[in-house]
């Protein structure tokens, strides 16, 4: 089974969507080892990996390199986080080839101005395309796709750049009968007032999904309340790396030696799990036994 269809069926199921953000194929597999149900390729830690900002300065096949590696190192759907599209039409129209015919479950894309700023930035850079505009390049993400369980996701960013409420259901409305699979509505707000107002007036038959980075209070009982579909927990697991990394490197510095962290730190043979060692042992084992002719 595809993984395309796979995410089509966790959309059409009763249970909230759990999507980890990941950076890298280890960060995808161990996301799927504790349970989540899809990775998000996120654009900020593939970005921070690159020690560059999330502000569309990684090229397309560079996002794209690094979900490839996510998708193979897991057997649950990618969904990739692809800015506001590269570009203009051709430029989607091209990703969602690349992206569909390397096994990307779905992307998605936001309503901003390329080249885009991470949506946590402070002051007001964040600049909205119009209505028509993303609209446009809805339809040709949904044009070009080939296979029709490919899903695109609409990111409405208009909390984000200070616009209203209305604005943002406006435009949440407009991307569904451009055709989006799924409305992805965005907030800085610390609490999550705006996700509830927006989730009780919207009327739109698509799922929605939500991304809790300033609002993380919110649990996933609550969000199933509000029927909202998927949480998208974006960027714990940069963050944690980053944080324990260093923690642990500054520690040794400081000590001179790595034995106060090594209980605190994976050992080798949880290193050599997620590496699939015992799968090569078994392979070496099982395709060196064979008869030679005489």
């Amino acid at each position: 089974m595809g993984k395309s269809i796979i995410l089509r069926k966790l959309l059409q199921g009763d249970n909230v969507l759990k999507v980890a953000g990941a950076h890298d194929g280890l960060s995808a597999k161990i996301a799927e080892n504790k349970g989540f149900d899809a990775i998000w390729a996120s654009g900020l830690g593939i970005s921070a990996v690159e020690t560059v900002p999330d502000a569309s300065i990684l090229s397309m096949q560079e996002f794209l390199n690094a979900a490839i590696s996510m998708n193979q190192a897991t057997d649950i759907p990618v969904i990739a986080d692809c800015d506001s599209g590269f570009g203009n039409i051709p430029n989607v129209v091209h990703m969602v080839k690349k992206y569909e015919s390397a096994g990307i479950a779905g992307v998605c894309i936001e309503d901003k101005v390329f080249p885009k700023l991470n949506s946590f930035l402070g002051g007001n850079q964040q600049r909205l395309i119009s209505v028509e505009e993303f609209t446009s390049k809805i339809r040709a993400a949904k044009g070009t796709q080939i296979d029709p369980n490919f899903v695109v996701i609409a990111r409405v960013e208009s909390l984000i750049a200070g616009e209203s409420m209305e604005d943002a259901l406006y435009r949440a409305s407009c991307y569904l009968d451009a055709g989006a699979d799924a409305i992805l509505i965005h907030s800085k707000s610390k609490t999550s007032d705006e996700i509830e107002e927006f989730s009780k007036k919207w009327s739109g038959e698509v799922p929605l999904f939500i991304v809790p980075t300033m609002y993380p209070h919110i649990s996933i009982k609550n969000v199933e309340k509000m029927g909202i579909k998927a949480v998208v927990y974006a960027n714990q697991a940069i963050r944690a790396s980053v944080k324990m990394m260093d923690y642990v490197l500054g520690n040794i510095i400081e000590k001179g030696t790595s034995l106060e962290i090594e209980g605190e730190i994976s050992n080798v043979e949880e290193i050599f799990s997620l590496q699939n060692v015992n799968q090569m042992k078994l392979d070496e084992e099982k395709f060196s036994k064979s008869t030679v002719r005489s």
